[in-house]
């Protein structure tokens, strides 16, 4: 006996729009366009954007409860909310959002839904909301195709653990320099830098290629083109599913008690280590939110590797 849609339970996340967080800081519309129009901005962008989002938001919400049992979650609730094995998670873009999701609801089919593709590409945004009730019952009968994504995963010896979908970043919450002793196929150093990233395949066309250009840029000028050609292009071969990650130590500083040897480095087979030396203000975070961090103090360490559960995007 096959199973009605009604059973299935549909995640809907959400985020707020721009204009929806300046009013949280302005506490009125009013203040808001204040604010802005007096910084020179346009502010009709803005309400447009919401009006868009919002818009999206009923269409999508209205489609789905036709399809299944929902539940609408705030982008801000995610972290901490429990993910059934058999629920669909459906993300209404950016794809911060759907990255960003992806880490806590790994196993399960995610759909990126763009809002508003006049606005936004949407690399991870494949659908638009006018696909969703066609797109629904073929992910519930598991007739769609769904591309892996392989999670960075940081774990530290007080038993926290951390994913990343694109990167994880450690180093200082601040601009200070970060100390550490990194250890990476039977080598170690101490080392003093701005900060280690390590990149997924999803990653890499991200943070990861901007440090990469900036480092071709500088070496052209430095050695000519053929110094450049010398840097390695993992636009190609880095697929979301690679078992292996980048690891790039950003403006490490050499001196008597620092090296700079092991500054960058493809992770695999075995696991990436790092021990703290920072007494405070050290962090881990991923996927460029700051705000949702592990401490990364002194006598911290990290082993860094490839997660063991995967994310599943529709396609």
């Amino acid at each position: 006996m096959s199973r009605r849609l009604t059973e299935n339970k549909l995640i809907l996340v959400k985020r707020r729009t721009r204009l929806q967080e300046l009013v949280v800081r302005y506490n009125t519309v009013q203040q808001a366009q204040f604010y802005i129009e007096r910084m020179g901005a346009d502010f009709s962008d803005y309400v447009q954007e919401d009006q868009q989002y919002q818009q999206a938001l009923e269409l999508t919400l209205f489609q789905l409860q036709q399809l299944g049992r929902v539940q609408l979650l705030d982008r801000e609730h995610v972290p901490s909310f429990i993910f059934g094995p058999d629920d669909v998670v459906v993300v209404l873009g950016q794809d911060g959002l759907v990255a960003n999701t992806m880490k806590y609801a790994t196993g399960l089919p995610l759909i990126g839904v763009n809002p508003d593709p006049r606005r936004w590409d949407g690399v991870l945004l494949p659908f638009e909301v006018k696909d969703l009730s066609l797109l629904v019952p073929d992910v519930f009968a598991r007739k769609r195709q769904m591309r892996d994504v392989r999670l960075a995963c940081a774990t530290l010896n007080d038993g926290q653990v951390l994913y990343g979908v694109n990167d994880l970043f450690i180093g200082r919450k601040t601009h200070v320099s970060a100390r550490y002793e990194l250890s990476y196929s039977g080598r170690s150093e101490q080392q003093s830098s701005s900060g280690i990233i390590i990149s997924t395949g999803m990653g890499a066309t991200g943070w990861l290629k901007s440090v990469l250009t900036g480092a071709a840029g500088i070496v052209s000028l430095a050695g000519g083109s053929e110094a450049r050609q010398s840097l390695p292009d993992l636009s190609a071969s880095f697929d979301w599913n690679a078992p292996y990650l980048y690891y790039s130590v950003r403006e490490p500083f050499p001196s008597r008690m620092t090296s700079t040897e092991l500054v960058f480095g493809k992770i695999d087979g075995e696991p990436l280590r790092i021990v703290s030396q920072m007494p405070e203000e050290g962090v881990i975070f991923s996927d460029g939110v700051e705000s949702d961090y592990v401490e990364f103090n002194s006598g911290i360490s990290a082993t860094i590797g490839i997660a063991q559960q995967r994310a599943h995007l529709v396609i």
